[in-house]
């Protein structure tokens, strides 16, 4: 996992020069009056990234799919003028694969966004982008979570977003090492807290999504991610003395007049469509540290493998 995490800036500097090229060439020119995302795992955060360029960006509504609507109720959804977008690392996800060749049947666009070529996904879709990263050893998804970020990015591009061309805002490997540090120095508080949140808003919501999810796949932590917004809704109320909650974008210094522990990650110096590229690095390396600190590895977590096949 850590070697994997390293690996990050050299794979999305390369990503980078690929990948809208290959998208222009299918999504050039073409309009859509919405966006359906399906995706598992790290991948459904990598399309709640996804979500919020697409409406911030482009206007167009999107839909976050509950493959179980095709898989357990056997339905049909009425859309008008849609791209399909699945998110799958393995390209194994058969529920992903599901959504994609049902909406395809209807007429619709279809893209698969995958690590795996010739996998099950790339057979449902009508175009694939893959993601090109190299073997993903490690059972938690690092490069490949970046990368799959980074097509998210390419893809609103490529559709005419008007977003900066990311080659210019990408993660260095001197981000790697602070962000590293950074994690070293706040992993005191997570490993003492008996409730432990992550918390952000707009586009790093995904990080916090991910960064929950790792640590509770890799260091065995029970970790609860909330937009900042939803946390005023109830969930704050057990942020007292004992809780940790860690902190992505603005912080809530109330937070810490009720007791909790806030720790908060580094600010990247890149532009807020980009943020989620670098503030995962800060993710990743705690919830690996903290599986080294409790005696665990964070490469053979728990009864988890690398595929997971869901229905």
């Amino acid at each position: 996992m850590e070697r994997e995490v390293r690996e990050q800036p050299r794979i999305l500097e390369s990503a980078s020069r690929r990948y809208l090229g290959e998208l222009a060439s299918y999504l050039g020119g073409r309009s859509f009056d919405m966006v359906v995302l399906a995706a598992r795992g790290s991948s459904d955060n990598a399309a709640l990234y996804g979500r919020y360029l697409i409406e911030v960006n482009l206007g167009i509504p999107v839909s976050l799919a509950a493959p179980s609507v095709w898989t357990r109720f056997g339905k049909k959804i009425r859309y008008r003028n849609c791209l399909a977008i699945g998110i799958s690392q393995s390209g194994a996800a058969p529920d992903v694969s599901e959504v994609l060749a049902a909406i395809r049947a209807d007429g619709h666009a279809t893209l698969a966004v995958t690590n795996t070529p010739g996998s099950r996904i790339t057979e449902a879709a009508e175009h694939t982008l893959l993601l090109g990263v190299g073997e993903e050893r490690s059972v938690a998804a690092t490069k490949t979570y970046t990368a799959s970020l980074l097509a998210m990015h390419e893809i609103v591009r490529a559709l005419g977003g008007g977003l900066d061309d990311p080659s210019r805002s990408l993660p260095t490997e001197a981000w790697t090492d602070e962000t590293l540090e950074a994690a070293r120095a706040s992993l005191g508080p997570l490993l003492r807290a008996q409730t432990l949140f992550t918390l952000s808003r707009g586009y790093s919501f995904a990080t916090a999504q991910e960064a929950a999810l790792k640590l509770m796949e890799c260091a065995l932590l029970s970790c609860k991610s909330y937009s900042m917004a939803d946390f005023q809704h109830g969930p704050r109320a057990v942020a007292s003395h004992g809780s940790a909650a860690i902190v992505f974008g603005e912080s809530d210094e109330t937070l810490v007049q009720q007791g909790c522990m806030v720790v908060q990650a580094p600010r990247p110096p890149a532009p807020d469509p980009v943020v989620p590229l670098w503030d995962v690095f800060y993710g990743q390396w705690l919830a690996l540290l903290a599986a080294r600190a409790r005696g665990l590895d964070p490469d053979d977590p728990r009864v988890l493998q690398k595929v997971t096949r869901t229905l």
